[in-house]
């Protein structure tokens, strides 16, 4: 790779001196060890672990690789190696915007349309009559039309959610031309330097330059549950969190070359696939195409065979057939009605990253939730009405005197939950002057402040701490009952899953600072925990109403899990995670793991592999799971998901495995989210009726015209009905519907059954009609003018106007789940119907088209035709009804499992055949969406993912394979790599413990 500017600049220096700051380590290598020229380092040579390793060698070996110095970079030495390195950020697919605009006519129902077209002016000539242009032309038209309508919503939808997501960028310190800077955190390259504080998330892998009482929180990445402290020369990862004191740091890996960059990397290309909603929309689309199938072979084989029909006349037939049985509108209808959704969604602060989540979110029967953060506040709170007294102290002076002993400034979790539980935290320096305060550390276990008293000049001492610390340390009026009692009420805590911090003070009759006290008396017991946020219970209560049962999965104590359970009123049968996989302890509790899964309330003590465990169980027992995360350790249970969510404030590596990503706190937020993708589906399923049943119409309705009367109706106004059709359907996307009380899910044999009886009574409509305006004169006694024919042109106007009118009003049946007339439709949908029929009636009325073999029939016949049609209108709703009664009876068995409910071994047996191949189907969607290419994939939405979305890490992906069946290659040292940091992070746990 050739020189950089930086590269050429830096050249013709003296090599980097390492830098002087006391942060960094001794190291004996000498810079010349490396026996390699920084200038022409490659990055791949860099990143290479057997070449240098730059989490572990000594950081002025580091500085000298990296040609960086405690200064930072300038700003032309950081733009030069952006183009080097890249972005800080996971690439992401970026989708041709012509190719987006092309994908909504590369489709088998365009695929027919287009056919249509070729028919039209290329094969419909002969006996001295030009090509059919009019109606190749409407067929382009109509095409061009739909492609542009998809294209300018998803497109739209698509830079609303960029924006919201950009939004969402985090921001860093960092160190250029010597002067401390704020930027997004993309823009870091290796050899920055940076700053980071309390609170901060890491912008990217680094070692430690300069550390000050540094602690990191790397549960996202790690599993560990405690923070880590850092000092000069450690590594911090991207993605965890500082926790306590400040830093500056040196980047050395940035975007895929970081820790979860490379494990990324692994799977990016993995189980690129097919999804569910799209093999929905293909068995829509191949019912559509093999009932007009049926019927053009039908009509071939009666129009030339056997009625001896003439060469144009037939073609003409057929055309009516391929353009008025294709819902050529269907992809663009679906997608621009997920596309509105995801826009709404994003209003109500779920940003939606893979389009077709949104039908899956309709679907979820059960949703398993984190508890800290979700569930709760993620910030402990004393429980003050539970606070224990051991002496004559009041419990606002047990909390004054323990918020004493703790931080005001610099805090950590503990301490500013004690200062928070005062009525004014200033209290907690109010009135006394601190001589010495000692921090807590892992050895001592407590804090202790010594005061001097304003009132009286007096000397105290006051330490909280551990429970068995403080026993030791309390002395003073200790009795065995009182040591009894304080043993006994730390286990009630314990079974209550509340954490427990005990509270003694002691005069200093002397007056100084280490002048012995007259020993500690115990004074309290404080309750810690983390509070359920003020919503959450009124949540599930909607969540169970929309039958959506709440699973906690934690990684808790069970003890705290069923405290938090109880108090959310979701119950409190649960387990622990290791249960999953020992199977002997579940004598006395279930017959099976599925059935613990299933029945219980939830899980504690869960790590990565348990959620990935429960969620792929529960799939396989036919339900649609939705789980929430915020780490790089959720990831693989995120991706198996239904529907992964990402909470508000997760990692990076959350938002890029995860569906939908959430932008405010809450388990409340995710409700919404289901409430707005069930209408979402609603729109959907009553469009999927509504086409599939104006298809079996249209290809029975004019394929019985011609078999019985020899019927020729011109293609042209197929084509018109058409385009008025799907001008109206396209305000679906916006109709207001009902959403359902339960999960939904597509039924393709009752959208068919609905389809092919509305179909069959609408085309008895038009058969009937015709008989009656052919045999009878009973129109014509009532003013309706005579026709020559059966082919006269006015009495194809008329057909024309009867078809319209009656196929396009089974929009407010299928709407509606009652009578039509309770759920009053969008104004818009309500405006494009009534300007659709207009327009139609004044065809009917006035059209003089000659071309088209369209005559005006007056007044008279278009009244009768409305009188007709609203009378055989009234019964669609009988029908629905009688319907919805015996597809009832017929689904009442098929179900999935209940949560909560007892599972034999053969409702399990059957589930899992049941729910198998369309379980294949969900756990293979697409995650880095692009352009469909083949298969069922044609169907598919074009909104585009904004995210690359990522299947599994660590050793799962050893067993990926990728759609083309090739096994996707990983170097067993790199795997192992990836997997260290957790296998160090247990290490320090145990050695901890012992």
């Amino acid at each position: 790779m050739s020189n950089t500017p930086m590269e050429v600049e830096k050249a013709t220096k003296e090599p980097v001196s390492p830098p002087s700051s006391e942060g960094l380590q001794n190291g004996s290598e000498d810079m010349t060890t490396l026996n390699v020229d920084p200038n022409n380092l490659t990055v791949s040579d860099l990143y290479d672990k057997e070449k240098f390793d730059l989490e572990t060698m000594d950081n002025k070996l580091v500085f000298h690789l990296l040609q960086a110095s405690p200064e930072g970079l300038t700003h032309a030495e950081a733009t030069a190696r952006i183009e080097k390195f890249g972005p800080n950020k996971l690439p992401e697919k970026k989708v041709n915007p012509i190719l987006m605009f092309l994908s909504f006519m590369w489709n088998p129902l365009s695929w027919v349309m287009e056919a249509a077209a070729i028919v039209a002016i290329a094969l419909s000539n002969g006996e001295n009559m030009p090509p059919d242009w009019q109606d190749f032309v409407g067929i382009i038209l109509l095409l061009l039309g739909n492609s542009c309508i998809g294209f300018y919503e998803e497109r739209g939808a698509g830079k609303a959610v960029e924006a919201l997501m950009a939004a969402l960028a985090p921001q860093c310190k960092v160190k250029r031309d010597g002067k401390w800077e704020t930027m997004e955190a993309s823009a870091l390259v290796p050899g920055d330097i940076i700053a980071i504080g309390i609170g901060d998330v890491v912008p990217a892998d680094s070692r430690m330059v300069v550390s000050n009482n540094v602690k990191i929180d790397q549960a996202a990445l790690t599993g560990e549950s405690l923070p880590v402290g850092k000092d000069a020369g450690d590594e911090v990862f991207s993605g965890s969190t500082v926790k306590q004191g400040e830093a500056e740091a040196l980047v050395i890996g940035t975007g895929l070359n970081t820790f979860f960059g490379r494990a990324a990397s692994l799977v990016a290309g993995a189980n690129e696939g097919m999804g569910h909603l799209q093999q929905v929309l293909a068995k829509i689309g191949n019912f559509c195409i093999c009932s007009i199938a049926i019927f053009l072979v039908a009509e071939i084989f009666v129009m030339f065979p056997g009625y001896r029909f003439k060469y144009r006349r037939g073609i003409n037939n057929l055309l009516v057939l391929l353009i008025g049985g294709i819902p050529i509108a269907m992809p663009t209808v679906l997608s621009v009605t997920l596309a509105i959704g995801a826009k709404q969604l994003a209003e109500h602060k779920a940003i939606v990253t893979r389009i077709s989540a949104i039908e899956e979110l309709a679907g979820v029967t059960i949703l398993c939730s984190d508890k800290t953060g979700t569930l709760t506040l993620n910030e402990l709170t004393i429980k003050t009405d539970s606070i224990k007294q051991y002496s004559d102290v009041s419990v606002d002076d047990i909390l004054l005197w323990s918020a004493y002993a703790s931080r005001v400034e610099n805090q950590d979790a503990i301490d500013k939950s004690v200062v928070g539980s005062l009525p004014n935290e200033s209290m907690a320096r109010q009135g006394i002057d601190e001589m010495g305060f000692l921090p807590f550390n892992p050895v001592d276990k407590r804090t202790q402040i010594t005061f001097r008293r304003h009132s009286d000049g007096s000397v105290h001492r006051v330490t909280k701490g551990m429970s068995q610390v403080i026993l030791e340390l309390s002395t003073k009026n200790m009795t065995k009952e009182l040591e009894d009692q304080l043993h006994a009420d730390v286990d009630e805590f314990a079974r209550r899953g509340l954490r427990a911090l005990a509270v003694a003070e002691e005069d200093v009759p002397s007056g100084e600072l280490e002048g012995e006290g007259a020993g500690f008396r115990l004074i309290g017991l404080l309750p810690i925990f983390d509070p359920p946020r003020h919503d959450t219970k009124e949540t599930i209560e909607r969540a169970i109403e929309l039958g959506v049962h709440v699973k906690m999965v934690t990684g808790d104590q069970l003890a705290i899990a069923k405290e938090t359970g109880r108090e959310l009123g979701m119950g409190d049968t649960m387990y622990k995670a290791s249960i999953l996989n020992k199977p002997d302890e579940l004598e006395g509790i279930a017959n099976s793991v599925d059935e613990v899964v299933l029945r219980a309330d939830g899980f504690a003590g869960v790590y990565p592999e348990h959620k990935y465990e429960i969620v792929e169980r529960l799939q396989k027992l036919g339900h649609m799971v939705a789980m929430t995360g915020d780490g790089v350790n959720d990831a693989p249970a995120l991706a198996k998901a239904n529907v992964g969510v990402a909470v508000a404030d997760a990692s990076d590596a959350a938002r890029s495995a995860a569906d939908i990503v959430l932008t405010e706190a809450g388990l409340s937020t995710i409700i919404e989210a289901f409430m707005h993708s069930r209408v979402i589906f609603q729109r959907m399923r009553n469009y999927s009726i509504y086409t599939c049943a104006v298809t079996i119409r249209v290809v029975t309705t004019f394929s019985i015209l011609v078999f019985a009367f020899k019927f020729n109706f011109p293609p042209f106004m197929v084509l018109i009905l058409a385009i008025i059709n799907d001008g109206t359907m396209m305000t679906i996307s916006t109709d207001r519907v009902k959403p359902s009380r339960q999960p939904n899910a597509w039924n393709l044999t009752e959208i068919f059954s609905y389809a092919i009886v509305y179909g069959c009574y609408l085309t008895l409509s038009t058969l009937i009609f015709f008989v009656v305006v052919d045999k009878s004169n009973f129109f014509q006694r009532h003013g309706c003018k005579a026709f020559t024919d059966h082919n006269d042109f006015s009495l194809h106007s008329v057909i024309y106007l009867q078809v319209s009118i009656l196929s396009q009003a089974l929009i407010f049946v299928t709407r509606a789940q009652g009578f039509f007339f309770t759920e009053r439709p969008s104004i818009f949908l309500m405006c494009a119907f009534v300007v659709a029929q207009v327009a139609a009636t004044m065809i009917t009325v006035y059209a003089n088209w000659g071309f088209t073999e369209i005559y005006g029939a007056g007044w008279h016949w278009a009244g009768a035709v409305w009188i007709w049609d609203i009378v055989w209108f009234v019964p669609l709703d009988f029908i629905k009804f009688g319907m919805a009664a015996v597809l009832q009876r017929f689904a009442a068995h098929n179900g999935p499992p209940t949560p909560g409910a007892p599972v034999t071994q053969e409702q399990v047996e059957l589930a899992r055949q049941r729910t198998r191949m369309s379980m294949d189907a969900a756990q293979s969607v697409n995650r880095i969406s692009t352009i469909p290419s083949r298969g069922a994939s044609y169907y598919a939405p074009n909104m585009h993912d904004n995210v690359s979305h990522r299947r599994n890490f660590g050793s799962r992906v050893r067993n990926m394979i990728t759609k083309t069946g090739k096994s996707l290659g990983m170097d067993n040292n790199e795997l192992r790599r990836l997997q260290s940091t957790q296998a160090q992070a247990a290490s320090r746990v145990l050695s901890n413990n012992n």
